[in-house]
């Protein structure tokens, strides 16, 4: 690799400009609400757009078609990341934080004033994909940018722990998202734990309103960033491209590659323990004497919880998956990210062995086996998403930093995030119920994880101001 010098990183340690309760602040706010608005959606393509947007004869095939809309942005999430990546790379890494808040905010405030299946047709789905691709695209951009504010304006040595910052927004903005379904749910309680019919005619539209709200708190920190020092100290030696994306896949290409299957593993984790896991956990474990399975289909088993249930225990396995985001950090900071993250991959590997022990379709008798499974699942995510805010940054110069880092950990959505719900949901009913395939599929991916972090080397050491003498060398 030819990103930088192994010495302390310097640059950040000269005084940032900006003080660290806003450089905490604005990265850990502006993540929160992006993570947010998407697992409003996420919850939503489980609960309510089957059967609003894409009803079906078959409940399996909507569920796919949902999830499909679902994983479009991830599709859409490495244009964002390439078109961001260009105008944080080249303009900094404010003006480009901002407009993806807005793209976001705006995007899903217009989901909950869709109008549904029953009342338009298929404009109904066609509407809520091309506002699931302005998710996708402006969350492309986010990430990077928030990691790139934590990080470029860490102290020496701190790198990976600022970096965890950025990455509280994932479990705050799930824990945000779900809590609030939950109370709208606890408000229109329906039959059997089924959603109520308010609740699927307009209670579902809430949580996407209220992002409006969270959208300006977060507007209003960051106009208040001043751009980073490393990024000025870039413009200043003269070192910005004026094809940021260009030099990365001409000069960074193994790094790209590299970063992309580190993240992947990641990935998987967290959306089989969400998207899938969500739809897995609420379904019957035996065939309801309703269900017609001459035209629907085989009936495929589920654990047998309420939605209420479930997404309780998934707010206890997401607090988990906080407190070890934030202490991974500090411990990559002292024992190196490669080596760290190498450890967590086996456990990954080993966690998805575990599936069929843990998650068997008996009901309620499975509960705390199942929080159980949660808790150990989450507390991996945390490990191994902590310090990607410091290692997927690391492996890029300072004039192509937001673009590369962008590309790989948002290619990574796709073959992760994108796949990981379609691709489990039909791997659970060829296993006729009994998850172990879906366990197959994780342990998969933590393997191809694990070589990419064998193959790269460690990045605590790399000095950002010696990329910048690095870059002048090859300035366009």
């Amino acid at each position: 690799m030819t990103t930088a010098a192994h010495t302390p990183s310097s640059g950040a340690a000269t005084g940032p400009a900006n003080s660290r309760s806003r450089v905490i602040t604005a990265s850990l706010v502006g993540t929160t609400i992006e993570f947010y608005d998407f697992y409003a959606y996420a919850t939503a393509a489980v609960l309510v757009f089957p059967a609003l947007f894409f009803p079906a004869a078959d409940p399996t095939t909507s569920l796919l078609t949902s999830f499909a809309t679902f994983g479009a942005a991830m599709v859409a999430r490495p244009i964002g990341a390439v078109a961001f990546g260009h105008f944080g790379d080249r303009v900094g890494r404010k003006t480009t934080l901002v407009v993806s808040l807005l793209v976001m905010g705006i995007a899903t405030f217009l989901i909950g004033v869709l109008p549904t299946y029953n009342q338009i047709g298929v404009w109904a789905g066609i509407m809520l994909l091309v506002l699931r691709l302005a998710q996708g695209f402006a969350l492309g951009g986010e990430w990077s940018g928030a990691a790139l504010v934590a990080t470029e304006n860490a102290p020496t040595g701190k790198r990976a722990l600022y970096g965890t910052f950025p990455q509280l927004g994932a479990p705050l903005g799930f824990i945000i998202a779900n809590g609030l379904f939950l109370i709208i749910n606890f408000s229109m309680p329906g039959e059997a734990g089924a959603p109520s019919e308010a609740f699927l005619s307009w209670g579902w539209r809430i949580p996407f309103l209220f992002s409006a709200v969270m959208v300006i708190i977060g507007l209003w920190v960051r106009l208040k960033l001043v751009e980073s020092s490393t990024f000025e100290k870039a413009s200043a030696k003269g070192a910005i491209k004026r094809f940021p994306l260009g030099e990365a896949f001409r000069r960074y290409w193994k790094q790209l590659i590299l970063g992309t299957f580190i993240m992947l593993a990641t990935y998987v984790l967290f959306y089989l323990l969400t998207s899938f896991l969500l739809s897995y956990g609420t379904k019957a474990p035996v065939a309801p004497e309703t269900y017609d399975a001459a035209a629907a289909g085989p009936w495929v088993p589920g654990l047998g919880f309420s939605y209420v249930q479930f997404v309780l225990m998934q707010i206890i396995g997401v607090v988990f998956f906080g407190i070890f985001t934030l202490l991974a950090g500090p411990l990559a900071d002292r024992i190196g990210r490669r080596k760290l993250l190498i450890g967590v991959t086996i456990g990954i590997i080993v966690f998805g062995a575990l599936f069929p022990v843990f998650l068997l379709p008996q009901g309620a008798a499975t509960m705390p086996l199942t929080l159980v499974f949660l808790i150990i699942g989450f507390a991996l995510m945390g490990s191994t998403f902590g310090p990607m805010g410091a290692l997927l940054p690391e492996l890029f110069p300072t004039n192509v930093r937001y673009t590369g880092s962008a590309v790989a950990y948002n290619v990574s959505s796709i073959l992760g995030a994108a796949l990981a719900p379609l691709v489990a949901v039909v791997l659970w009913a060829w296993g006729g119920g009994n998850p172990w395939l879906v366990g197959l599929y994780l342990s998969a991916a933590g393997v191809l994880t694990l070589i990419a972090l064998i193959l790269s080397r460690e990045t605590k050491d790399v000095d950002y101001d010696e990329d910048l003498v690095a870059a002048e060398a090859t300035v366009l």
